[in-house]
């Protein structure tokens, strides 16, 4: 990874970063938003000389130290850490495999969980697999299997999540921290390249340089069929195949979300009982 992607994360998290969340004073007029280069250096005890050097480029080689300090001084949670560091050369970075397969037997433990959507993401967001659920959830993905060029080039996916701008920012973040684990990975570079080419509101959240990973948190969808769900997500690593995540979806027990999902499960039932019948 370059000294400038570097430079560009480091100055992009400076300018979200106010001097309430680190506990300095706001004194006088700021003529730059977030904090300036001498408040990070002071919070993370390097020189004001060094510290420019590496926004700038002309510093290649922070030490893990400094780079651990940074770290803490931004307020970086364990995403945004393990970025820093795969960016300042000091984390292994991983080769990309041939073709990414999934493992037959996390297939059939998908195809076990009748109830819960599910889905087997790459490196890319790349649908590799899904069980019935999970593929009826996403309409039989219509448009493309890659969700993050469904939330940004299908002209339903504003209508299919409620909060599309989470889905859209959540989506960019974890696409930025993929590629800082993945350089140079062929996929990825042509998922972001095609995205930063067709969508303005990617170029836009591109820009921000913010990192984040899948995490536990609660979704609602519009289903054209069943009417709005919300789903709890959760995603595991695969650690037969890394850079692979199980993506699992559920309902809170006797909610509104329950009984469209069990009316969804109850569509694709019948639909393979007929399917079977022809």
């Amino acid at each position: 990874m370059t000294a400038s992607a570097l430079g560009a994360y480091l100055r992009s998290v400076r300018s979200r970063v106010t001097p309430e969340q680190v506990s300095l004073p706001a004194v006088g007029q700021r003529r730059v938003s977030g904090l300036r280069r001498e408040e990070i250096s002071l919070l993370a005890g390097v020189s004001v000389d060094y510290y420019i050097r590496l926004e700038q480029g002309r510093e290649r080689n922070p030490s893990p130290q400094v780079v651990n300090a940074l770290a803490t001084a931004l307020g970086l949670d364990e995403d945004g850490r393990g970025h820093l560091f795969r960016l300042a050369g000091l984390s292994p970075q991983r080769n990309s495999g041939p073709v990414e397969q999934v493992d037959p037997g996390l297939l059939q433990l998908m195809d076990m969980w009748p109830d819960n959507p599910a889905l087997v993401l790459g490196r890319a967001y790349d649908v590799l697999a899904g069980n019935s659920l999970g593929r009826a959830l996403f309409g039989g993905f219509p448009t493309s299997r890659n969700l993050a060029e469904i939330v940004f080039c299908d002209p339903d996916a504003v209508t299919f999540y409620a909060d599309w701008s989470t889905a859209a920012a959540n989506t960019v973040a974890g696409l930025r921290l993929a590629l800082g684990s993945w350089p140079g990975d062929p996929r990825l570079t042509q998922v972001c390249e095609g995205l930063l080419a067709r969508s303005a509101r990617f170029r836009t959240l591109w820009r921000q340089n913010d990192v984040r990973g899948k995490q536990l948190e609660r979704k609602t969808f519009r289903h054209p069929e069943v009417g709005p769900m919300t789903l709890r997500m959760q995603a595991f690593d695969v650690r037969a195949t890394p850079g692979q995540q199980l993506v699992v979806y559920h309902a809170e027990p006797g909610s509104a979300s329950a009984e469209a999902l069990r009316l969804l499960a109850t569509l694709v039932a019948t639909r393979a009982r007929a399917d079977r019948q022809m």
